[in-house]
């Protein structure tokens, strides 16, 4: 099932994406639901952020190509993580698909994207192990990880590098049927490709960072994972169209624009 978050005739809902329709939904998908009487064309409609989540974690150095190049610009030794490493983003920071991405006017031109699958969680889970990890996942999304790397250099946290207003697009909706072994990642900047990597090709997969994560959290229905990336970004500029593709779940599409005050 494809459902999207949708806004149409000045209602917001949920829905079904079936083909080039919508078919909008009574409830929602962490909840009871039915088939509602409407539908519209996919192209109408508004498409909103398909949640805001609880707990919105994140997985840092996830793929070993990411992991060379930046070990690469910092002059370093590559060090693989031994366990599953954990962060956070800002809910502030979240925007939908086909929404712009604002470059704040003191960032430098170092803005770069970083294309990610985002596991969304569908129930309540403590204390899971391998063998039952995936039973609390819901479905899939897409996310595209903007960074401010001077910033991310500059600063102790990752307070505004990586969660200034507008820097977490996400969706365009969440897809509960994919095969996770044939998904492949493919990220274009206006029309031209400048990334690909096999989406699946982890250092820690989904299950090891659900193992340790629900070691010391609850997760909720609707808490998102975001799984890392892999590869380099350009730097960005205002006016670059970044589209992330990911098999069996579509494709995100965020315009960059120059902030105005």
């Amino acid at each position: 099932m494809r459902w999207l978050k949708f806004t149409a005739a000045g209602n917001t809902s949920w829905g079904l994406v079936e083909g080039e329709r919508v078919i909008a939904v009574n409830g929602d998908p962490f909840g009871e639901w039915r088939r509602g009487a409407q539908s519209y064309p996919l192209k109408d409609v508004k498409i909103e952020l398909p949640l805001i989540p609880r707990t919105f974690y994140c997985v840092g150095l996830n793929y070993l190509k990411h992991l060379k190049e930046a070990a690469d610009k910092a002059g370093t030794v590559p060090s693989v993580p031994d366990r599953p490493e954990i962060g956070y983003r800002a809910q502030n920071a979240l925007i939908a698909h086909d929404e712009d991405v604002v470059i704040p006017a003191a960032a430098t031109e170092k803005i770069h994207y970083e294309g990610e699958l985002v596991v969304v969680i569908g129930k309540k889970a403590k204390h899971l192990t391998e063998a039952n990890a995936m039973s609390c996942v819901f479905g899939y999304s897409i996310g595209n990880d903007v960074s401010e790397r001077s910033w991310q250099k500059a600063d102790r946290g990752l307070w505004r590098s990586k969660n200034a207003d507008t820097f977490k697009p996400m969706g365009p909706w969440i897809e509960t049927d994919v095969d996770l072994e044939q998904m492949e990642t493919v990220i274009r900047v206006n029309g031209r490709e400048t990334g690909r990597f096999r989406t699946n090709d982890m250092i820690f997969g989904i299950v090891p960072f659900i193992v340790e994560l629900t070691k010391y959290f609850t997760l909720w229905p609707g808490d998102v994972i975001w799984m890392g990336t892999d590869g380099a970004s350009p730097d960005l500029k205002a006016g670059d169209v970044v589209e992330i593709d990911i098999t069996g779940i579509g494709t995100l599409r965020n315009k960059f624009v120059a902030e105005k005050i």
